[in-house]
């Protein structure tokens, strides 16, 4: 199996790499921050060579009531959630306006077993939708919009939804891991452990490489 890895940033890159060790079979790109950098990366990465599986990996938010602060989310379904156009009464999505889908789906079986082992592991971990947002939410009027639009969203983050569309695009099975390290809503740095969400990356790495 030939598997691309893709973060954000490289200390997400950095975690994910300590936790799998020396494993050939996984590769490591940059994704950049954000939808767009995210979409024109990974069909860059991909138009390079030929890929099993590709893997995003990264630290996100999680919604409070279904991921807490230090715990693992696989997504069970990569959903731009703020793809669509504002109305006076709500929004509409993409989907409901006819002009496309906002919502790409995982290797399940994959994601699934990935979840089961984390869980034997020990470590703290669901499956569920996985948002990606061109905007990192800041209010808890935004988190609840939210949360009321894709219900049982568990992380939100900035770039699975551009990958996934590129890996849809080459016929390429995609799996989200996120490592939560603060909560959905205003923003509070003093409340952030991205220390711990890195420590949690890196032992969900070190499990996937056991699982694949």
């Amino acid at each position: 199996m030939r598997v691309l890895v893709m973060t954000a940033v490289a200390p997400e890159r950095d975690a994910v790499q300590r936790g799998l060790g020396h494993d050939s079979r996984f590769e490591f790109a940059l994704a950049g921050v954000g939808l767009a950098a995210a979409a024109v990366n990974g069909a860059i990465e991909l138009a390079k060579a030929e890929y099993d599986l590709i893997i995003i990996a990264g630290i996100a938010g999680g919604f409070v009531g279904q991921a807490e602060v230090g715990s693992l989310v696989v997504a069970s379904e990569i959903i731009a959630a703020d793809l669509g156009v504002e109305l006076l009464d709500g929004f509409s999505s993409l989907d409901e306006l006819g002009f496309g889908s906002t919502r790409i789906g995982v290797a399940a079986d994959v994601a699934e077993r990935v979840t089961a082992a984390l869980l034997a592991a020990g470590l703290p971990a669901q499956m569920a939708p996985v948002l990606t947002v061109a905007t990192a939410t800041g209010t808890a009027a935004t988190a609840a919009a939210l949360a009321a639009r894709v219900p049982g969203a568990a992380a939100e983050a900035m770039e699975g939804f551009g990958i996934a569309t590129a890996a849809q695009q080459r016929g390429v099975p995609v799996l989200e891991i996120r490592a939560i390290s603060n909560a959905v809503g205003p923003r509070d740095r003093d409340a952030w452990r991205i220390g711990d969400a890195f420590k949690a990356l890196e032992a969900a790495s070190s499990v996937l490489a056991e699982v694949l």
